[in-house]
């Protein structure tokens, strides 16, 4: 349905729809004629109607061209102007789904103004400009931000969007197909910066559908931060200290940290008390796992050792000793904690029954791969990053990963698979199958290269569908696992059905992950992982780097920050070894 083009852009006979993401402004375009419009910090703020835009069109990060109209948005301020006649506006009654204001508070104020209409609501403003045949429309959490925003004249909003798309077009010799991958993630990367209404930064987004509340994420910020060590280092810096707000006293830390303007947080303090109170009422999404008002999902496995991680990559990438020493109490709080979860004479942590690690909907305890190999990662990086100041914890972080690591070969380790257990407790159940974020192990050294090129082998002989025959749809990607989970009560929710999100779906983050790590290891044969699932999007009319997918079952969200993997590792690695044959 889209074809990438020579130029990085992608072509188009039929409309699709265009996912939006800036600073403040993010939008779903939809091929019909409207566009929603939400706000970062303040939720949904309404929809516009106008005229269908003709085709052909050429899609790039955030921009829509055609002979016919098209869309163009702005970096500096959240205005976009759209090429087309206005039909209808339709101010939202609520920030999100969750969001239930009074009939006083459901309704928005509008005033009009010759071609202008505003509209203001409780938690944010919408004005919408008719000018000739544009539409120019600005969003704000006030009537100053968002008239301020319309003060943008459409030449200058037009000048910007060209200007952004020029910004995240990174590998102009590429082919077409490696080319607008790169140009889509590095957008993905670039827009999940986000800002408040002074322009001061917001969190990195996990992407458009993280808005409401507004939170940024232990785990898909490390993943995100990826290319932003280079493209915008500062931007990682003031993550990771948003992060560590979310840290508790005993090394605990949520999923994410809730960053929402003033009435959003008050809407949803609201609902999640009610919700507790009630929960026979509230049936979607009741959030009993958010213990405190700054929490989104209290107390997510993995998510301490991100924030290790994330300091070690940042250090490594600027060498910003300041950042370290800043945030040291709260890596001793954090590595005590893993030290303390323990099982007896062992150094490993052992995961509670719960669904709380990136596997959202898989009750895995006991060993978790996944979990483990972050935990080495962040015994290295404290010893790595304390030498000069902490020689004491150092020297305990270091032994820590020495015995981490033979205790992983001696209870973990599948011969049958050449792969290492996804979770359980050997002796009793063990999940056994081939878990791509097992990678961890590999990535952060927690096995050793021989193991590690082993591992690598497996995933492509049976995690990518061109060489495994026995799944039924033929080459479509890289499966999260395989075969399925063999335990159902393990599983909840989307992950029931195999083949569905966390039971072998494609997670492009999952590529960019195994693709550097064949390249890491001189195995080349890592363009497959960059670019199928790219072509897949393609294939659907998705555009927008997709959260997740499998034939079956369609896709997740578009335009998803930790979906820039595969663009990081092209950036970081270069296209010659991106494109590079497997080594026999």
């Amino acid at each position: 349905m889209i074809k990438p083009s020579t130029d990085g852009q992608l072509s188009s006979d039929d409309a699709v729809l265009l996912p939006v993401m800036a600073p403040r402004l993010q939008a779903d375009v939809h091929p019909e004629g409207y566009a929603d419009l939400a706000l970062w910090g303040a939720g949904s703020l309404g929809r516009v109607r106008f005229s269908q835009i003709g085709g052909p069109f050429t899609y790039a990060p955030n921009r829509i061209l055609s002979k016919h109209g098209g869309v163009f948005v702005a970096q500096s301020l959240p205005v976009m102007l759209i090429r087309a006649r206005l039909h209808g506006i339709y101010p939202a009654r609520r920030c999100a789904w969750w969001h239930e204001p009074d009939r006083e508070g459901a309704r928005a104020s509008v005033t009009r103004d010759g071609d202008r209409q505003t509209f203001e609501m409780g938690w944010g403003v919408l004005i919408v400009e008719v000018s000739a045949s544009d539409l120019r429309i600005a969003v704000g959490a006030s009537r100053d931000e968002a008239e301020k925003a319309l003060g943008l004249a459409g030449e200058a909003i037009i000048a910007e969007a060209a200007e952004y798309v020029a910004r995240c077009d990174m590998v102009p010799q590429a082919d077409p197909l490696m080319r607008s991958m790169v140009s889509q993630g590095v957008h993905a990367a670039l827009s999940s910066i986000r800002r408040d209404e002074n322009g001061a930064f917001a969190g990195l987004a996990a992407g458009q559908a993280y808005s409401a509340p507004a939170r940024t994420y232990y785990r898909d910020g490390y993943w995100t931060m990826q290319p932003l060590l280079t493209l915008a280092p500062e931007a990682v810096r003031d993550e990771i200290r948003l992060l560590a707000k979310g840290v508790q006293p005993d090394g605990e830390a949520p999923s994410g940290v809730i960053l929402t303007g003033p009435a959003q947080s008050e809407a949803w303090q609201r609902f999640v008390a009610d919700s507790k109170a009630n929960p026979k009422i509230h049936k979607r999404a009741v959030p009993e796992y958010h213990n405190r008002p700054q929490d989104w999902w209290s107390d997510h496995f993995d998510s301490p050792l991100f924030f290790i991680l994330f300091l070690n990559d940042y250090f490594d990438a600027t060498k910003d000793a300041a950042e370290v020493e800043r945030h040291w109490p709260v890596v001793k709080a954090i590595m005590d904690r893993y030290l303390n979860l323990a099982g007896p004479d062992s150094v490993l942590p052992l995961k509670p029954r719960n669904d709380r690690d990136w596997a959202d909907n898989v009750y895995r305890e006991g060993l978790v791969s996944y979990d483990l190999g972050l935990f080495v990662g962040a015994m290295e990086a404290v010893e790595r990053l304390g030498v000069g100041h902490d020689p004491a914890l150092a020297e305990r972080a270091g032994k820590t990963a020495d015995f981490a690591r033979q205790e992983i070969e001696d209870k973990l380790f599948v011969p049958a698979t050449d792969g290492y257990i996804d979770y359980g407790t050997p002796g009793a159940f063990v999940e056994d199958h081939l878990a791509l974020d097992s990678l961890t192990l590999s990535r952060f050294g927690a096995i050793s290269r021989q193991k590690a090129v082993g591992l690598l082998n497996a995933f492509e002989s049976k995690l990518e569908t061109r060489n495994n025959q026995a799944q039924p749809y033929g080459s479509w990607g890289v499966m999260c696992v395989y075969p399925p989970f063999k335990r159902p009560r393990d599983l909840r929710s989307k992950t029931a059905f195999p083949y569905r999100y966390h039971n072998g779906s494609d997670w492009p983050y999952w590529d960019g992950a195994y693709a550097e790590e064949r390249l890491r290891h001189g195995l080349g044969g890592a363009r497959y992982a960059l670019t199928r699932w790219w072509k897949t999007c393609l294939d659907n009319g998705w555009i927008g780097a997709v959260e997740y997918f499998s034939p079956p079952y369609g896709r997740g969200s578009l335009l998803q920050g930790w979906s820039a993997m595969p663009a990081a590792v092209v950036l970081k690695y270069g296209l010659d070894a991106a494109n590079a044959e497997p080594v026999s």
